[in-house]
């Protein structure tokens, strides 16, 4: 949940260009295997390596990182091999998928250390514990403050200034088939304007020029005008992100500005958690637990805020005064019941991707 980095329809893992941001003696035999424990993800996990260095001399475990494009991807491949599980560990199913891969039984229960710390809202599945809560955070819509500026218009606040004229062709979101974010932000609208009005919602929304693009790396590294990575070459001043997302584009510089370069519309936003858990058949089941255990502790979660541009499941975590400086609290975000969501999310979209994508 990133917008340094982020979270697209199953596919083999080699056409989803799996690859290992760590990997420390994988090769050797099941010896070396013994002491290696392997963390299957989406694209934008990442950690300190004074971190990851503190885990892995605690442990006495290598990390392995295996990274599987945006999370609806990688959540797929990990059910297509779920007899032949990749890893022991997989970070990053969000309530959005959630539902998926409990179905698949994807997960073999355990209560990580730690998680007494976590509210009990975050714990969604508290009774079996086959998934721990690790961040949360919101998905808004983010605007480019110099474009609005420079064009002397008013940022959109709400869903219903998304679809008004002076909006057409500005924005850009995630396809909801084959991205966290993107579905997020569907199920917003389906909590803001019920189950018989979103669609009609999006028909407008289409109507008004939306773009949508496979996961948010494309979408706000290359089309958001707001974003640095962009360079310049972004077109779109309107872009489907993170209320997080804010104090990324102000990391590093110097002097700080006084507010960051791009604004979040509050009334925009749905609550995301994001969970990890102990692959079911993981080849190191014991080193699985305690990289669940680490990802829990204090350290770790203190680490998450500017690694990925979450909030840290723990209450008692510190955040950054960075992130708290600029980045944007949601009082009050869309949420829907995970068992809604479980319900209706295969065909809700299908009706998106037939709406909007064709």
């Amino acid at each position: 949940m990133s917008t340094t980095r982020r979270i697209t329809a199953a596919g083999l893992a080699a056409a989803m260009g799996m690859t290992a941001l760590a990997a420390c003696g994988t090769s050797g035999g099941d010896s070396a295997d013994a002491k290696t424990v392997t963390l299957v993800s989406h694209d934008s996990f990442l950690m300190s390596k004074s971190v990851q260095a503190a885990f892995e001399k605690q442990s006495g475990y290598k990390i392995r990182v295996l990274k599987g494009g945006d999370a609806g991807k990688a959540v797929n491949q990990a059910i297509l091999s779920k007899d032949n599980p990749q890893g022991d560990v997989f970070f990053g199913i969000d309530n959005t998928l959630l539902s998926r891969g409990l179905d698949e039984d994807l997960f073999s229960p355990y209560e990580a250390k730690g998680l007494s710390h976590v509210p009990a809202d975050l714990q969604l599945d508290k009774a079996r514990h086959r998934v721990t809560p690790l961040d949360y955070g919101d998905i808004c819509v983010n605007y480019d403050r110099g474009y609005f500026a420079r064009h002397k218009i008013a940022p959109p606040k709400t869903f219903d200034d998304l679809i008004k004229p002076r909006y057409k062709g500005l924005l850009v979101t995630e396809n909801s088939a084959t991205s966290s974010p993107g579905l997020a932000f569907q199920l917003a609208t389906v909590a803001v304007y019920g189950k018989d009005g979103w669609g009609n919602y999006w028909k407008k929304l289409k109507a008004n020029g939306v773009e949508v693009v496979d996961g948010w790396e494309q979408a706000y590294n290359q089309r958001f005008s707001g974003s640095a990575a962009s360079k310049g070459k972004g077109d779109k001043p309107l872009v489907v992100s993170y209320a997080s997302s804010p104090p990324a584009e102000v990391l590093g510089k110097k002097p700080a500005p006084r507010q960051a370069p791009t604004g979040v519309a509050t009334g925009t936003c749905f609550r995301q958690i994001e969970f990890g858990g102990l692959l079911k058949g993981a080849k190191n089941e014991k080193g699985g637990k305690a990289l669940l255990d680490f990802l829990l502790s204090r350290q770790f979660q203190e680490d998450e805020p500017l690694q990925m541009f979450v909030n840290p499941a723990r209450a008692d975590a510190k955040v950054p005064e960075l992130f708290t400086k600029y980045g944007t609290t949601i009082d009050k975000p869309a949420t829907l019941a995970p068992e809604t969501i479980s319900k209706n999310r295969e065909q809700w979209i299908k009706q998106w991707s037939s709406l909007v994508l064709r």
